[in-house]
């Protein structure tokens, strides 16, 4: 092999992080499968939000003002319209639920949202606010939670000096609605694409509010978002998130992540790119990443992290035309003996494996 020189790589964990590429459903999408057109339809164009909230401590119900003022805002940031009277026109209702001490609602069901962080917990009995909406009153199967630090809001008001634990509740449950992300997932939930890519576009939203939206611009398989992943590959910090974004949305990923792999001129991102193209072609079927991954494994200057990863890669995609390219390049890494050498170990490992997957697939074929 002409260039078979090892070079040091970035330390970014991108090849790593990589592994949650190419989700072959995600759930944003897939739970929007559940709504008839009609309903798709008035999700996007949901404009204007009816926010109703409720606060119930142990002395009984509060005003939840405070939580309604934090909803409202919070909800402008994203561009819509909030009203806070029935009477008054609108398109979607959010209600918020709080409460000091949580009441158990039955069991949750295992998977998708359930297995989420912010999914409502049974095993909570502490201070939460619990979120739902409805659509044309009916109840949507979508809700969040979030909770404070401490499960018992007495104890806690009582190590602070707080007069009476449910104000202190509420007050602590406040401040974690005013971090939580709640405006973004209801605007991924909603298909609302564009919102997130203008605020992607601010210089006044922060670099982790940044990582959070592009994340959901992949679980929505927004392709719009396409281009606008592309530029912000340029920026390191938000890189490997692009990356993930990218991989979620299937196919119309491809062409993107084939020109990745053949010129970023950072190789974890052409490594990164060859481990993408491979999961979105096992996970699909889609052979058409075939061609560039060989052209990509045939090339005397492809580097040996990222010869790796294109080897995983047409394991993934059993097909005939890797058989004969991998049998060669087996050669020639054989004739290498340097068994110190970890990068050639596993590179090594990556071709024969896809070697077993591919000529096993072409025996049974």
């Amino acid at each position: 092999m002409e260039k078979f020189s090892l070079q040091r790589s970035s330390t970014l964990p991108v090849v790593i992080l990589l592994g949650l590429l190419c989700l072959a459903v995600s759930p944003a999408a897939a739970y929007r499968e559940y709504f008839t057109p009609e309903q798709r339809a008035q999700l996007e164009h949901i404009q204007t939000v009816l926010v109703e909230t409720m606060a119930l401590m142990d002395k009984g119900s509060m005003d939840a003002g405070v939580i309604a003022d934090v909803t409202a805002l919070r909800l402008t940031e994203v561009g819509y319209t909030v009203v806070r009277h029935q009477s008054a026109p609108h398109d979607v209702v959010l209600r918020v639920k709080c409460e000091q001490r949580k009441t158990w609602e039955g069991t949750t069901a295992a998977g998708g949202d359930a297995d989420l962080p912010d999914a409502p917990s049974r095993l909570w009995k502490g201070p939460a606010c619990q979120l739902t909406y409805a659509l044309s009153g009916i109840k949507v199967k979508w809700q969040k939670e979030v909770r404070t630090e401490f499960e018992d809001a007495v104890a806690a008001a009582q190590a602070t000096q707080a007069a009476d634990p449910g104000v202190y509740a509420l007050s602590k449950l406040q401040e974690a609605l005013e971090k939580y992300e709640f405006p973004l997932l209801l605007a991924a939930e909603w298909g609302h694409a564009e919102r997130l890519l203008k605020l992607l576009d601010s210089t006044d939203t922060s670099q982790a509010r940044k990582l959070k939206i592009i994340s959901l611009l992949g679980e929505m398989q927004a392709n719009e978002a396409l281009p606008k992943l592309k530029a912000i590959l340029k920026d390191r910090d938000l890189a490997k998130q692009a990356l993930v974004a990218m991989g979620n949305l299937g196919k119309e990923g491809i062409p993107l992540l084939v020109d990745l792999m053949q010129s970023a001129p950072q190789l974890e991102i052409q490594a990164a790119a060859a481990k993408g193209l491979g999961q979105i072609g096992g996970t699909l079927g889609d052979a058409s990443v075939v061609p560039p991954l060989l052209v990509k494994l045939q090339d005397p200057k492809t580097e040996w992290t990222v010869l790796t990863e294109v080897a995983w890669a047409l394991g993934k995609i059993p097909d005939k035309r890797s058989i004969q390219p991998l049998y060669d390049l087996d050669k020639k890494l054989q004739a290498i003996r340097d068994p110190d050498n970890m990068v050639l170990k596993k590179l090594k490992e990556a071709v024969f494996w896809s070697i077993k997957q591919c000529d096993t697939w072409d025996q049974f074929s």
